[in-house]
């Protein structure tokens, strides 16, 4: 086993840790906090070894790679949790609300009546949140904080769809504080219970500050893997 696999299990337990205390601060449980573990570029004995520590939730980038990789051990685990994390094209809709138990990256019209329609065809009723886009980057995805609430009005009653949260990723040069805090309060008034919020380096403060999911990957597996050039 290599180092950088062996030093997985005594982070996931640090990890898990620092998310217990973080809850307690703002007077909830671990069991409050969603902890999606972010597999994507991440190598399979990686993940693998986040599996063999219990551990089933797992967020993903785009619908083929997940695919590719949880295909087959959706068989061999079947209370897995995929959430998709990252931008979804419309012609992706169906193979994403039948594959994934979350998606958090709703973010335009188009796409909410292509999720309607995808959910109608399969039957399949994934948790829908929107992403907002709350530093107002043109780079990013996401609904701005002035549209959020129309927005959140048109996807129940144009589409009729039922979304569970809203998600963000703040600014990097900018600090994360506002953002969250700005993120739960458009939740709060739209009576949205789930905000996906902090990944590995600002985790303990989104928790603080009202997330009940975070996203998680770096801090876990180890910086990503760069693919071979092909």
């Amino acid at each position: 086993m290599s180092k950088e696999i062996s030093s997985i299990g005594e982070r996931y337990s640090d990890i898990c840790t620092r998310i217990g205390t973080a809850a307690e601060a703002s007077g909830r449980k671990f069991e409050d906090i969603t902890f999606t573990a972010v597999s994507k570029v991440q190598p399979d004995d990686r993940v693998e070894h986040v599996l063999s520590l219990g551990h089933r939730v797992f967020g993903e980038n785009r619908v083929q790679e997940a695919q590719d990789r949880w295909g087959r051990r959706r068989h061999q685990y079947p209370d897995l949790h995929l959430r998709l994390i990252g931008p979804l094209q419309t012609n992706k809709s169906k193979d994403a609300v039948r594959f994934f138990n979350a998606i958090e990256s709703l973010d335009r019209p188009k796409l909410a009546r292509s999720l309607a329609e995808a959910m109608e065809k399969t039957a399949c009723e994934p948790e829908l949140f929107i992403q907002i886009n709350t530093g107002e980057e043109d780079q990013k995805s996401g609904i701005s904080p002035s549209q959020a609430d129309s927005f959140i009005k048109t996807v129940r009653n144009d589409y009729g769809l039922s979304p569970k949260g809203v998600m963000c990723i703040p600014p990097t040069r900018e600090p994360a504080a506002p953002h969250f805090a700005l993120l739960a309060k458009i939740a709060e008034r739209n009576g949205l219970p789930f905000v996906s919020a902090g990944m590995s380096s600002d985790f303990e403060l989104a928790i603080r500050l009202g997330a009940t999911h975070v996203r998680i990957g770096s801090s876990l597996f180890g910086e990503r893997v760069k693919p071979d050039p092909k």
